[in-house]
């Protein structure tokens, strides 16, 4: 079947198709230069700010999914076989705003505007979304937006007072079958004077796209090659687009195992993961804003490789592995195995992360992961450590103890493992771990924090694991799961 060269995607119910685009080209850049819709703000281009929230709804089996990205750092070729939601799009053809809109006005929610109809997006897809959420759902929907005039209140009743209104239409039924209509069932491709953008509907598709692309960027979530375009200025000749396999975007338990796809979004990996993990729910709600974990791929982040990656270290201290699929075939090898060095990993020219495989939760054992940063929400990590103990009889049987931000990847802590093997789960019996964290790690000093800070934390932060699992209240929530 012959390759697509158009991109088609849903604007305001009907098909919207561009043709001859360069593929880096972002949608705030098409929305604001090329469309007029000047609703959707340019503020940090780099996805932290908020001020160019749009909404995204695909199909997702018999229904549809609503989420909230950053126009700023998603390239427009991503949108193929999506609808989009502009700010402009939420008013009725009569002039009858959103709820979300209406709410925004009526509780006061904007004073200078520039990031108003960030926020009314993030509702909007609330809204869609969620029927009755809890002030906590609320808070986390908005976590990606910033307000520098209202201090958040009046954002946060809209929030609450949009459920009071009649509910829009949202004709799902026709947006199920024009998004039907529209969706990839052959490969895309794009050529043109600003690089080539290649997005195959299969995995042995992307294989052979990356066997004569060698050199080419594997494009997931953009969260993080965004950036390469709209801050670092970089020009990229060849992009390689994973998104439409959806092969990879899948979740599966298999055995023993859960397998998550090249495609499966952070929001989703994280579900799944907190299904089996309940006690990675700090960790992932720490990660990103949901425009970035809605975007964002878990596997892309793990073959991003940086060395301060807040999934890595859990995922390497629950013993997952990685799938490595090229033209010649798939490999599997332990997680830490995957990075050699500095932003150095063990992929061929060709290769790519297909999945990771994370055992599945077995009773009887204690799981944390910890990040530490300057903000609680929306910061790069200081350090992130994991914990993954097996405790009996309140004596250490087998322990696994990764961390980030301590060495130039991320990388399990084998002496501390050693250490605690046999020794008793109070003070005293893990002071030689946390002592031998000084022969398994000689953090740097950055502007993040000092290799001091780094080296006393990770200590701090095994301590706090036993005070965590010690206490009568902490220990009953660890020990009842049993997976």
């Amino acid at each position: 079947m012959a390759a697509g060269s158009t991109i088609r995607f849903l604007l305001d119910g009907e098909v919207h198709a561009v043709a001859g685009c360069t593929p880096t080209t972002t949608v705030l850049e098409y929305l604001r230069e090329r469309l007029g819709r000047t609703g959707t703000k340019e503020g940090c281009a780099e996805g932290d700010c908020g001020a160019c929230t749009v909404v995204l709804a695909e199909l997702a089996g018999a229904g549809l999914r609503y989420r909230a990205v950053n126009a700023c750092i998603k390239f427009l070729p991503t949108l193929d076989g999506k609808a989009l939601y502009t700010v402009e799009s939420l008013k009725a053809a009569d002039g009858t705003l959103h709820p979300a809109q209406r709410a925004m006005v009526e509780c006061h929610g904007s004073q200078c505007g520039f990031c108003t109809p960030g926020f009314v997006m993030s509702l909007f897809a609330l809204h869609r979304s969620e029927r009755t959420p809890d002030d906590a759902t609320i808070r986390h929907a908005l976590s990606g937006n910033l307000c520098r005039c209202t201090g958040y209140r009046p954002i946060l009743a809209a929030a609450r007072r949009m459920y009071e209104y009649p509910a829009d239409d949202p004709r799902e039924r026709e947006l199920r079958a024009g998004l039907a209509a529209i969706q990839p069932t052959r490969e895309l491709r794009l050529e043109g004077p600003g690089g080539s953008y290649v997005a195959p509907v299969t995995a042995a598709g992307l294989a052979q796209a990356l066997a004569e692309r060698p050199s080419a960027t594997i494009l997931a979530g953009g969260t993080d090659v965004g950036l390469w375009v709209t801050k670092h200025q970089r020009n990229l000749p060849d992009v390689i687009y994973l998104g439409n396999v959806a092969e990879l975007a899948q979740v599966a338990a298999e055995g023993g195992s859960l397998e998550i796809g090249a495609a499966v979004s952070l929001t989703d990996a994280f579900a799944a993961l907190l299904a089996e993990y309940p006690d990675l729910n700090e960790i992932t709600r720490r990660f990103a804003s949901p425009p970035i974990c809605n975007a964002g791929t878990l596997c892309g982040n793990v073959a991003n490789g940086s060395p301060i990656g807040d999934t890595m270290p859990a995922l390497i201290a629950l013993g997952a592995t990685v799938t490595i699929q090229g033209a010649g075939g798939t490999r599997e090898l332990p997680l830490e195995d995957l990075y050699l060095d500095y932003m150095k990993k063990d992929l061929k020219p060709g290769e790519f992360v297909r999945s990771v495989r994370v055992p599945r939760a077995a009773a009887g054992f204690v799981l944390r992961s910890y990040k530490i940063a300057k903000r609680y929400d929306q910061d790069i990590s200081a350090l992130c450590g994991a914990f993954a103990i097996r405790i009996e009889q309140q004596r250490v049987v087998t322990a696994r103890v990764a961390f980030g931000g301590m060495a130039a990847t991320p990388r399990r802590a084998s002496t501390c493992e050693h250490a605690l093997a046999g020794a008793a789960w109070t003070e005293a019996g893990i002071a030689p771990a946390i002592a031998a964290l000084a022969s398994d790690f000689a953090p740097i000093t950055d502007f993040r924090a000092s290799r001091g800070y780094r080296s006393a934390v990770a200590g701090s932060l095994l301590r706090r694991l036993l005070a965590e699992t010690t206490e009568a209240g902490a220990a009953a929530s660890v020990w009842s799961h049993a997976g």
